[in-house]
């Protein structure tokens, strides 16, 4: 009966003996705030922490670390321009229900190297593995088109991004990695995720939160953009209108 109870219980704890044997991250962000003013041409984000093992031995083989920051999610509409008659126009689009407005990635080797396709594919790790929620009635081939164009475009815009050699290890026990973040990084709570990766599998991650707003005159003109839309509207309509004005005026006093 006592060898029964035992084997009973060691069945009940066999998993948390497993995941106490498993390494931990402890993660950590130079900004766990960025403050967006009048001035702000930019940041950089720097992402750090420490690796620790069970009993505090380093084991032989290599491990990796991927980070990822990311947010907010946010609907986006793609337009496709063509030629026609020799002029530029928007012939098609596509609306993406959920998508990042900022999506960075850095690594210590190429995604490729470190997971398959399928477990990048469920951390969304890696451009070519957002999970961008496209709209109903698009073709498959119209939809990789389109998510290629999004992708092509934030990447212009600085707002995707993936470093494979952006994550740098210190003894297999401290890492570190960079992330710039533009001037125009849209404004909302961001996560900043790190994922310790062995043998091709996602041993263990661990997520900071990330606030990015504006400050002094730059969110009260979002706010009242936000909130009073048609006031705002026709007082940049006025603004604008009288600044043409004064300009007018000064090129026939001149």
């Amino acid at each position: 009966m006592i060898g029964l109870t035992r084997a009973f219980l060691l069945t009940l704890l066999a998993p948390l003996i497993v995941g106490a044997a498993e390494p931990k991250l402890v993660p950590d962000v130079s900004q766990r705030e960025i403050e967006i003013r009048y001035s702000f041409t930019g940041a950089e984000l720097l992402l750090f922490g420490a690796i620790l093992y069970p009993g505090g031995r380093v084991p032989t083989e290599r491990v990796d670390i991927a980070v990822v920051v990311k947010g907010p999610l946010q609907p986006i509409l793609v337009r496709e321009k063509q030629k026609v008659a020799g002029i530029w126009m928007n012939v098609e689009s596509e609306r993406f229900r959920s998508a990042p407005a900022f999506y960075a990635v850095a690594s210590s080797r190429p995604i490729d190297q470190l997971v398959d396709e399928r477990m990048a594919a469920i951390y969304e790790l890696g451009l070519q593995n957002l999970q961008l929620s496209p709209g109903a009635g698009a073709s498959p081939e119209e939809r990789r088109r389109f998510e290629a164009g999004l992708i092509d475009l934030q990447q212009r815009r600085q707002l995707y991004q993936e470093d494979p050699d952006g994550v740098e290890i210190t003894g297999g026990v401290l890492y570190r990695a960079r992330i710039n973040i533009p001037a125009r990084v849209p404004v909302g709570e961001y996560t900043a995720e790190t994922f310790l990766i062995r043998d091709g599998r996602v041993v263990t991650a661990a997520v900071r939160d990330i606030s990015i707003e504006k400050l002094g005159f730059e969110r009260f003109v979002a706010t009242a953009a936000d909130r009073w839309s048609l006031a705002y509207g026709l007082f940049a309509v006025a603004v604008s209108l009288f600044l043409g004005w004064t300009a007018s005026a000064l090129f026939r006093r001149g």
